[in-house]
């Protein structure tokens, strides 16, 4: 009994590795972004499942780009420096000093944490922040929070780069201003929609600690056009965290990416179930058709 159980756990697995066959060549070459944060980025094996999923994605053809957060070990370590926050309708203040502690943390601790998971699962990974080469550019999004920044200059050539020659870059939230010696803390969400309209990715997916965009009843919808999620944000449906997500998803379609998903990371292999399974995960945003639609796929979601 016990072998025939093996047995069918390896034809299951087979057979699912057979199944993800289309969405293997339809992704093949792309280009996903992926923003990496909440409650995953502190538990070590979270951390080490999402590295090999990222590294699986490189090993099939893609070209995966990680953004990361880390607002949780930045207020670690301002508690623990005895740095007071101070907060402007529910956003933080970011001082010089402030902002210095962040990058310390972004493009160091955090940052070097998931090359290093990345590199432990056999991938090649190299950490930059939105300083090399130049290649985010803010200005204040709003003078009242201090060195909060809004990308207005991309230069993306570091990561194309990067990603032609094998490399899996792996991106801190940390911008130059346009003056000298300026320093900026970009919104993970909002630095990886400008990184991903850039490249003009075939995806970007913003991982965080819900199961995607619920309507009025509390159900996830799975597919959304940009008017609809500007309808639900308008009546309420839509409304705290999730709206900055959505407002990052409609801004990235309109510099080019093909479309976004908002998805829990919580769940076991998020990615790899939204690419690689009829199922999909959370929720899929998109203004167009999709080009092709291999044999199998499910239907509205076929095609880059």
């Amino acid at each position: 009994m016990r072998t025939q159980n093996m047995n069918r756990d390896w034809i299951a697995t087979a057979r699912t590795l057979s199944e993800a066959l289309p969405y293997l060549q339809r992704y093949s070459g792309a280009v996903v972004v992926v923003k990496f944060g909440g409650n995953a980025m502190g538990d070590d094996a979270a951390m080490a499942e999402f590295a090999r999923d990222i590294v699986l994605m490189k090993q099939v053809g893609m070209n995966p780009v990680v953004c990361h957060g880390g607002g949780p070990m930045i207020n670690d370590l301002l508690g623990k420096l005895g740095i007071e926050s101070r907060f402007v309708r529910g956003k933080r203040v970011t001082t010089k000093e402030t902002v210095e502690v962040v990058e310390m943390v972004l493009s160091g601790l955090v940052n070097k944490r998931i090359v290093q998971a990345i590199n432990d699962a056999g991938g090649r990974a190299v950490g930059i922040s939105g300083k090399d080469d130049d290649m985010m550019v803010c200005e204040a999004d709003d003078p009242e929070l201090g060195f909060v920044g809004r990308p207005v200059e991309m230069n993306v050539q570091i990561i194309r780069d990067l990603y032609s020659a094998g490399m899996i870059p792996v991106i801190a939230p940390v911008a130059t201003g346009m003056e000298d010696n300026e320093t900026f803390n970009v919104n993970g969400d909002t630095a990886a929609g400008a990184i991903a309209g850039a490249l003009k990715a075939d995806r970007l997916l913003l991982l965080t600690d819900v199961a995607g965009v619920k309507d009025a009843s509390g159900e996830v919808v799975t597919q959304l056009h940009p008017d609809q999620v500007r309808t639900m944000i308008a009546d309420g449906q839509i409304g705290g965290g999730m709206i900055p997500k959505t407002e990052t998803a409609l801004m990235a379609l309109d510099e080019g990416v093909r479309a976004v998903v908002i998805l829990d990371g919580r769940v076991p292999h998020a990615c790899l179930l939204e690419l690689f399974t009829e199922h999909g995960a959370g929720s899929l945003i998109r203004s167009t058709e999709p080009r092709v639609k291999p044999h199998g796929l499910r239907q509205g979601e076929a095609g880059l």
